[in-house]
């Protein structure tokens, strides 16, 4: 039995009696976590009783996980990186098929620390109803600004010589970042919610405890495996043809086969096309960097005469089979959220997350280099969700390890405030919404706006590069100033969440 006396180890404090707290939080073993949160986790700030305790009628005061908005933070900062700087530096971009570069650990990122965040925020629930209302109501809004960002309507920040608002419904994009990030949340939060019962009060002895303590988690990201490998390489693939928009040509692409995962004849694109349509799938897929579509490669640029024609079509690295394969990167986050629940001490759960995470990595590497199944982001093949879900478990543990552990929080808080502000940023940085408002006034002619002035006159004129420029333009002008406001909205105590 624990030292009652004892500082609990990774918080700093001691524990609290068991009991619910004011505001019905359920207290454990020193530990209150926050049931209003949405997806954040708040630990109460317990202290023995005694002459410094506040009194009962005083709200205990909250504590976020820093570890956890440091990470949240980190992702936002990694989008705004690889999306406005990769043009200049393709090993910031996306891998334009098989491979993994820095912009594909985005997206898992963001899934990985969602499942975290569920793990914790519904640790106890009140109402299962309730939690289910306000699960589906937190879908829907972030399907809703999904769509109104990435479906097409804002053209101000990627054609400002238009500067036009709006979209032709006949090719709005259906699917993207938010989207994907909503179907995972939803799915996640909804077996966590509606298992709550099932859930154990202690863990049995044995380092697989916590696996079968929270088996029906793992039982739904094995049946969402199940369905993509099942699909990916049992669906057959006829031949297809589509009509490019730009030029008005018409073009058949060969298939007639099963199980193949390249860029022209899989089931993850066969399926968005079949069910979402292809003028609603992404108009600039990375395989256009592929030396098969252009002579720039790796970079973007011109199709070269004799590209393959699948160069020409539309693809959803966003779209309805890979992401199903992506809730496999929200249920391995919900479990890391669950490992720091029950575990109390830094060895236990570094034990947990570090050897899980070094463990995926390697499987990763097993399934890409003995060519069974490549590493892919575009499909979303399961050696690259353990390949992203092991460096996110990596990454969180030396976070954790560093913040909490050594307790150097001070470098971090950069990240801290963006992570506690993290939507508002990933809308007006990573999203560029800032930037394209700014963009609405121009001196003389559509390209003299504020925001090209400074990247040409400030960054690039003066580094006497445009590469070197741009990268130090993402930095300084984007990224530490969506840092200092993100802080200055930090202290003013605002927020945005949905």
């Amino acid at each position: 039995m624990e030292d009652p006396k004892r500082v609990e180890e990774g918080f700093g404090r001691t524990p609290l009696d068991h009991d619910d707290d004011k505001d019905g939080n359920k207290c454990d073993n020193g530990e209150c976590f926050d049931n209003n949160a949405n997806d954040d986790w708040t630990a109460v700030n317990g202290e023995r009783k005694g002459e410094d305790q506040p009194p009962p009628s005083e709200k205990p005061k909250t504590k976020r996980v820093a570890t956890l908005d440091a990470f949240r933070g980190l992702t936002i900062v990694m989008m705004i990186l690889v999306d406005h700087a990769g043009i200049a530096y393709p090993a910031l971009d996306h891998a334009p098929w098989d491979g993994c570069m820095l912009a594909d650990f985005v997206m898992p990122f963001f899934l990985f620390i969602v499942g975290v965040a569920v793990a914790l925020a519904l640790k106890k629930i009140l109402k299962i109803k309730d939690a289910i209302y306000k699960i589906t109501l937190r879908t829907l809004k972030l399907l809703f600004l999904g769509i109104l960002l990435q479906g097409g309507y804002s053209h101000a920040l990627a054609d400002n010589i238009d500067l036009a608002y709006g979209v032709d419904m006949k090719l709005i994009r259906w699917c993207g970042i938010l989207q994907r990030i909503a179907l995972v949340y939803f799915v996640v939060a909804l077996i966590e919610t509606l298992t709550t019962k099932r859930r154990p009060l202690v863990l049995s002895p044995g380092h697989v405890s916590i696996f079968t303590a929270y088996r029906w988690q793992w039982i739904g990201g094995f049946i969402a495996f199940s369905i993509y490998m099942i699909t990916t390489y049992s669906l057959y693939i006829p031949d297809w043809s589509f009509v490019d928009h730009k030029g008005g040509k018409t073009y058949t692409v060969k298939c007639g086969t099963r199980g193949h995962l390249g860029p022209a004849c899989n089931a993850v694109g066969y399926v968005d096309r079949e069910i979402l349509g292809i003028n609603h799938l992404y108009k600039s897929p990375v395989w256009q960097h592929l030396k098969a579509c252009t002579l720039s490669s790796p970079r973007a640029g011109p199709f070269r005469y004799d590209a393959s024609r699948w160069c020409h079509a539309n693809f959803e690295p966003e779209g309805l089979l890979s992401s199903v394969s992506a809730i496999l990167s929200g249920t391995i986050g919900i479990h890391y959220g669950h490992v720091l629940i029950h575990f109390k001490g830094h060895s236990q759960r570094l034990k947990q997350w570090v050897s899980m995470g070094f463990g995926l990595l390697i499987l990763a590497f097993l399934l890409h280099f003995t060519h069974a199944i490549p590493i892919n982001k575009q499909l979303y093949t399961i050696s690259y969700v353990c390949l992203t879900a092991g460096a996110a478990g990596i990454v969180f543990s030396g976070f954790y390890i560093v913040i909490d552990v050594w307790g150097f929080r001070t470098p971090f808080v950069f990240l801290e405030w963006i992570g506690m502000n993290s939507m508002l940023i990933f809308v007006l940085g990573a999203q560029g919404i800032l930037a394209a408002f700014i963009n609405g006034w121009y001196y003389n002619n559509p390209n003299d706006t504020l925001v090209t002035w400074i990247q040409r006159r400030v960054f690039i004129d003066v580094w006497k590069s445009r590469h070197l420029g741009t990268l130090f333009y993402v930095i300084f002008a984007e990224i530490i100033f969506y840092g200092v406001l993100a802080g200055i909205l930090h202290k003013l105590g605002m927020y945005w969440k949905l």
